[in-house]
């Protein structure tokens, strides 16, 4: 099977598996979006999803957390990690947002990558799931699924995202990212890997990892 075959039996089965792709964190606009992205990292979306509520309780714009002290910030968001990182971020973020771009989250991903916590893969969620451009965020399940399915060397997530953006119509991008991760926390993840359910990995994955868990 070649790779553009490939491409069409991921796409394919992807569809069949998850036609719907509702957004995993619970937000309800750019900013809470951000701010759940950012708290997201190295940190499971249920948990995210517990905490948000408490923290947009008390501050759900930019205005109203610059209202909090980082140290509050921080002792709400502790359970998602890295909290004293994540709540700088969060607080100084807020504050470029109101002093820079008059309250707004920008629509540019140069803009979003200047904000404290920011990086790329965060701002190309934003820039996707919030204002709909079409982009291909490479999290840790694309980028060892797209290893897995021999359509990225898996060198480093930067080349990952190339690689997708090359191999995949620039329409499903959106969608397709969501898929993927959707698939690789079902039948894909990293830890307790049943071959026998990863559907995909089975028929196109790289022979050297199939052989070693049949």
């Amino acid at each position: 099977m070649n790779k553009k075959d490939k491409v069409e039996f991921v796409i394919k089965k992807l569809e069949q598996l998850y036609p719907k792709t509702p957004i995993p964190l619970n937000h309800s606009d750019p900013y809470t979006l951000l701010v759940a992205v950012l708290l997201s990292a190295q940190c499971t979306d249920e948990r995210v999803n517990s905490i948000t509520p408490i923290l947009f309780k008390k501050a759900d714009s930019a205005e109203k957390m610059i209202q909090l002290s980082i140290k509050e910030i921080e002792k709400i968001i502790r359970p998602c990690g890295l909290s004293p990182m994540k709540s700088k971020g969060i607080y100084g973020l807020s504050k470029m947002i109101l002093q820079k771009h008059n309250g707004n989250v920008p629509r540019n991903i140069e803009d979003l990558e200047s904000f404290p916590g920011v990086g790329h893969k965060t701002a190309s969620v934003v820039m996707s799931q919030a204002f709909g451009f079409p982009m291909f965020p490479v999290d840790t399940h694309i980028h060892r699924l797209m290893y897995r399915w021999t359509l990225s060397s898996g060198k480093s997530v930067k080349q990952t995202e190339i690689d997708a953006k090359r191999l995949f119509p620039k329409n499903l991008w959106n969608k397709l990212h969501l898929q993927i991760i959707f698939y690789g926390r079902e039948y894909s993840p990293s830890r307790g890997w049943v071959i026998e359910r990863d559907i995909i990995t089975k028929k196109i994955g790289r022979k050297s990892i199939i052989n070693k868990l049949l």
